[in-house]
């Protein structure tokens, strides 16, 4: 087998006697690391100095290994110790969360729309509407002619179930005459592209409508309608109609609004109605 090369290898010329000696000197140490016989059997018991040492060091390597460290502040809950909630520790639902009736009514949103119930001809057609009129019908009549994009946006937002003001617009007495409700969501107007319709529109394509109708049915007349005049009085500043929509932009047949002022003009339409 070749050997192991060790730096005594590299030297050139090593003395026979030097290492005649090396060997005799070592002797002694050989001597002593001979194993003690073990009283009462026949395998010998090796020397307990080197044990000993190796359970120092080990002891040494123990101690220096390094602890985990401590987190400083408050202590760590164990997963065992953990606290089992009850439905009474459970915090209750917002109302945003929720799906009950209060989430509807504050979602449900209020409209406007004008018609016209006095005669007047568009396109060889007299558009003449009135709360009467829509009183009269048996099936949910469809709200079309509106070629305003800012009105028709209104009328698509609408969502079945909501409520809107009926006003008599472009008449002796302009006002909300009553209310109706909104029983079908929008779908293309189909009067735009009948050349025969009042308000037939020639640029738009039926394959891309770009008019809408909804679909709305009677709920009730005022007794007593609020005038034009009347709602602008209420519409001053500081006033409960201050933001109305239809105020504020008063050319636009189809408006937004809110809850606030929906239950304004209804308390009024009922104080009416009981002092009449």
């Amino acid at each position: 087998m070749p050997k192991r090369k060790s730096a005594l290898d590299e030297e050139p010329v090593v003395a026979p006697a030097r290492r005649r000696s090396a060997r005799l000197q070592d002797a002694p140490d050989a001597t002593a690391a001979t194993t003690e016989p073990k009283i009462g059997g026949g395998k010998s018991k090796p020397s307990t100095k080197k044990s000993t040492v190796k359970r120092i060091l080990k002891t040494e390597q123990s101690d220096s290994d390094p602890e985990p460290p401590i987190k400083k502040g408050r202590p760590q809950k164990q997963p065992a110790a953990t606290k089992k909630t009850s439905p009474t520790d459970e915090k209750p639902k917002s109302a945003a969360a929720s799906n009950g009736p209060a989430d509807a009514k504050a979602e449900r949103n209020y409209w406007l729309l004008k018609a016209e119930p006095e005669s007047r001809f568009e396109n060889g057609v007299d558009v003449k509407f009135s709360i009467d009129d829509l009183a009269a019908r048996t099936e949910p009549e469809p709200w079309d002619g509106i070629r305003a994009y800012a009105a028709r946006n209104n009328l698509r937002a609408m969502k079945q179930g909501e409520l809107a003001f009926f006003y008599h617009s472009n008449c002796k007495e302009p006002g909300i005459a009553g209310t109706m409700e909104i029983v079908q969501e929008h779908s293309p107007d189909l009067s735009a592209h009948d050349p025969k319709a009042p308000y037939y529109d020639p640029k738009s394509n039926p394959a891309d409508p770009k008019w809408s109708v909804v679909h709305v049915k009677f709920r009730s007349k005022f007794a007593v309608p609020i005038g034009l005049k009347e709602l602008r009085e209420m519409g001053g500043p500081g006033k409960p109609l201050e933001n109305m929509q239809m105020l504020k932009q008063s050319r636009l047949s189809v408006s937004k609004v809110s809850a606030a002022e929906w239950e304004y003009l209804m308390g009024v339409a009922e104080e009416r109605a009981s002092q009449k």
